[in-house]
């Protein structure tokens, strides 16, 4: 019969710290996967993206933040990319189909990393299903495109200012507008200079205390004035407060109105002189008929143009005139040698 050996303590050591490094060891791997878990603890979800740069296989996969997973594959999907990857059992009920799925930056390096915002909206999404993917947020990238585009527009407007283009090239290139600009800033220096002097009415206004005082006086004026107006004193405060009179300017002007609209009618004498065509010819006619009888007056035609124009027949109407006059003054002096009245009985 065999003799059996006891084991000693050098052999068990090596046993001892072997399970001591395999616990160390799965601890680390353990901390540094964080919340990925072990491999028996994981299952695998897709998602499908237009590009994906910076994105591999080992990279994190996030949930709002928090690292819950790796991708294990990147491949083609036609002209789009399908992306595999494993994500701890214990956030499955808030991976569902209200969440979407993005890339995001570990690093300024350009690494990229799976995004999955957290939901508890929908259904839970099965083993291998796909996530929605929405809008990828802004990459390093994108960042230095568009700082390539900026400096690309800059250097088109350098250029363009260099060629004499717009305003500011002009004024960079064309020595004319330079001496102009020049011109204009000597103008306005010598403008400010005079105002500090005190030259000229706005100088005076600037530097005179007693004109600014009386500028201030008319402004306490203006006040007072519509103070007045506004607690309806005089004819335009009245306009402006009293009811009755704003009442009695309406219908005066509604009044002035309706006389208007008969006037427009042909109602009324005015009416018709404005509106009827007939009126307006009749008067035109004896217009011209005044017309005609003045010029027949300056020609000397008939008794009053003979009046007018005759020198003869203005001199005998004188003398008749002459000889009634004296005719009248010896009745009065004589009246019994003009009027002798006999009176017979039979």
């Amino acid at each position: 019969m065999p003799r059996t050996r006891s084991l000693a303590w050098s052999e068990l050591r090596i046993g001892v710290v072997t399970i001591i490094a395999i616990v160390i060891t799965a601890v680390t791997i353990f901390s540094l996967t964080g919340g990925r878990g072990f491999f028996w603890q994981q299952y695998s979800l897709k998602t499908r993206f237009s590009s994906v740069p910076g994105l591999k296989p080992g990279s994190p996969v996030r949930l709002s933040g928090i690292e819950v997973g790796s991708v294990t594959g990147v491949d083609f999907v036609g002209e789009e990319v399908d992306v595999s990857f494993t994500v701890n059992e214990g956030y499955r009920d808030r991976i569902r189909t209200g969440s979407t799925a993005s890339l995001g930056s570990v690093s300024l390096l350009g690494e990229s990393a799976v995004d999955i915002s957290a939901s508890t909206q929908g259904d839970a999404i099965e083993e291998g299903g796909y996530v929605p993917s929405g809008g990828a947020r802004g990459q390093i990238a994108d960042v230095a495109e568009s700082a390539s585009r900026g400096i690309e527009e800059i250097t088109r407007l350098v250029q363009g200012l260099r060629e004499g283009q717009g305003t500011v090239g002009k004024l960079m290139t064309d020595d004319a507008l330079y001496d102009e600009l020049r011109t204009f800033a000597a103008a306005a220096t010598g403008l400010t200079q005079s105002l500090r002097e005190g030259n000229g009415s706005i100088a005076k206004l600037v530097n005179d205390p007693a004109m600014a005082d009386a500028l201030e006086g008319s402004l306490r004026n203006v006040e007072a004035l519509t103070e007045r107006i506004g607690s309806g004193d005089g004819s335009l405060g009245q306009l402006v407060n009293d009811d009755a009179f704003a009442a009695n300017l309406t219908a005066a002007t509604a009044n002035l109105q309706r006389v208007t609209e008969r006037l427009n009618s042909g109602e009324g004498t005015a009416g018709k002189l404005i509106a009827d065509s007939s009126v307006y010819d009749r008067l035109d006619s004896v217009t011209a008929r005044l017309d005609q009888l003045m010029d027949n007056l300056n020609q000397g035609q008939g008794t009053a143009g003979q009046l007018l124009k005759d020198q003869r027949l203005y001199e005998n109407m004188n003398e008749a005139v002459n000889d009634v006059r004296s005719l009248v003054a010896d009745i009065r002096q004589d009246p019994r040698r003009f009027l002798n009245v006999r009176v017979s009985i039979f």
